[in-house]
């Protein structure tokens, strides 16, 4: 459904959200989901959605992208992960030991991440991200954390947020250090710097630009060095960049890993996943003290096993990585021709691998935007395209594609305008879209 910029209006999504925030503190249950995060009155609420579209509650229908948060990269409603989650739904889904299926569950996923040699099931990235913090302290038996300090968003736990300008609750252990990406001298300077109190690197490998040659490799080798675990965070990563994740890409292999998003298509389910040695803490079978690495009521449910089952068959067995690839390039390709030809070619920037693309939004010095961004949603939406970022799913065709590019295209009109006017102020409708953290509201 296509309308006119001026008439565009969602009264039912507002009044819903407008429920959500008096039931549910923030409005949504991902901060990355605030009505905040969009133009003011402009904040679609879903109804359903199918392969890439969705449809909110005022009967609108929009070709998504970011599907749940980078999560669903089948598209909505995939039927083969479908079909399989519900044949174990009829089954039961949860018991008071462990089904087989979670060990074939596991099985294919060492099959398809062979350079893990044991895989630890979970619900969230959080979990599974200080899981492997925490092993690391025991494994090392030091106490400091090492983020990288250039990535946005590693855990909801005290160890990360207490790092961001949402602190709030949380007190200063100075447990965390940060060091930047793609800078091995600044982490030696680091490691050196607080020798032997290191327990981890963390990092995801890779993000909206490559690693440069010989990154990934000479972190294993100071991790080895300073006798620190190498984490690597693969919860956008995996998947996306390959199916063995940005590990066998790269063919740098971490201590530990961590894995989620794609890994289910939508259906909670992540993984913790490393070498045995130091996996095995986390077990029965050593005289090691033991280590609570993840214990959860939910990790196993059967039915999110089998949807991340047959994820992974369906990425091996269709090529889905590389349709992601050619589909992310052929939307980058149009984007970029399509802000040249309106003179926003500088402003409207599309950055990222092809798999997983952002944009940003440059105001007439140069700088990143809220005001710009604002501007360009509220047209976007209006288009009928939701796209928080431009990151693919396996369910757009090319003809999704190509409207998008339309859509784009028109929004950078009326960016040019704003740029001519030096002022985005016209065009925002209200307050601009906010940053996640901030100390604030």
């Amino acid at each position: 459904m296509t309308v006119d910029h001026e008439e565009f209006d969602l009264p039912l999504s507002r009044e819903a959200n407008e429920r959500l925030h008096a039931l549910v503190p923030g409005g949504a249950h991902t901060y990355a989901k605030g009505d905040d995060q969009y133009p003011e009155g402009l904040a679609p609420v879903i109804s359903h959605g199918e392969g890439a579209h969705v449809w909110d509650v005022d009967g609108n229908r929009y070709v998504e992208y970011g599907s749940g948060l980078r999560s669903v990269s089948l598209g909505h409603a995939h039927p083969r992960v479908v079909e399989a989650v519900r044949r174990e739904v009829g089954r039961g889904t949860n018991f008071v030991r462990p089904s087989l299926l979670e060990a074939e569950a596991a099985e294919r996923f060492l099959a398809t991440v062979p350079t893990a040699e044991m895989v630890k099931f979970a619900k969230n990235g959080s979990d599974a991200t200080t899981a492997a913090v925490r092993l690391a302290r025991a494994v090392t038996g030091r106490s400091l954390v090492a983020l990288c300090a250039d990535h946005p968003f590693f855990s909801t736990d005290d160890w990360f947020i207490g790092t961001t300008p949402m602190s709030a609750g949380i007190p200063d252990t100075g447990l965390t250090v940060t060091f930047p990406y793609g800078d091995l001298a600044a982490t030696e300077e680091l490691l050196v710097r607080h020798a032997g109190e290191v327990a981890c690197l963390i990092l995801e490998p890779a993000t909206q630009t490559e690693p440069p040659p010989g990154y990934l490799a000479g972190l294993r080798a100071l991790a080895d060095r300073h006798g620190c675990v190498l984490v690597f965070d693969e919860m956008i990563t995996g998947f996306r960049w390959s199916e063995a994740g940005a590990q066998g890409l790269y063919g740098v292999v971490p201590d530990l890993s961590t894995f989620g998003k794609a890994l289910g298509n939508g259906f909670a389910v992540s993984a913790l996943a490393g070498r045995r040695e130091v996996m095995e803490r986390g077990g029965l079978r050593h005289g090691e003290d033991r280590v609570f690495l993840l214990s959860t009521t939910h990790g196993a449910e059967t039915h999110a096993l089998a949807a991340a089952m047959a994820v992974q068959a369906t990425y091996t067995e269709e090529g889905v990585t590389a349709r992601l690839h050619a589909l992310g390039e052929r939307l980058a390709a149009g984007v970029r021709e399509a802000a040249a030809a309106m003179g926003v070619g500088e402003h409207l920037v599309v950055r990222g691998r092809a798999s997983n693309l952002v944009f940003a939004t440059l105001d007439e010095r140069g700088r990143p935007s809220q005001e710009y961004r604002t501007l360009f949603l509220r047209r976007l939406l209006a288009g009928g395209v939701l796209a928080p970022s431009f990151v693919v799913s396996a369910a757009l065709t090319d003809a999704d594609v190509d409207r998008t590019v339309d859509v784009v295209g028109q929004a950078c009109a009326l960016y040019r305008k704003a740029l001519d006017a030096g002022d985005p102020a016209p065009w925002l409708g209200g307050r601009p879209v906010k940053p996640v953290f901030r100390r604030r509201a």
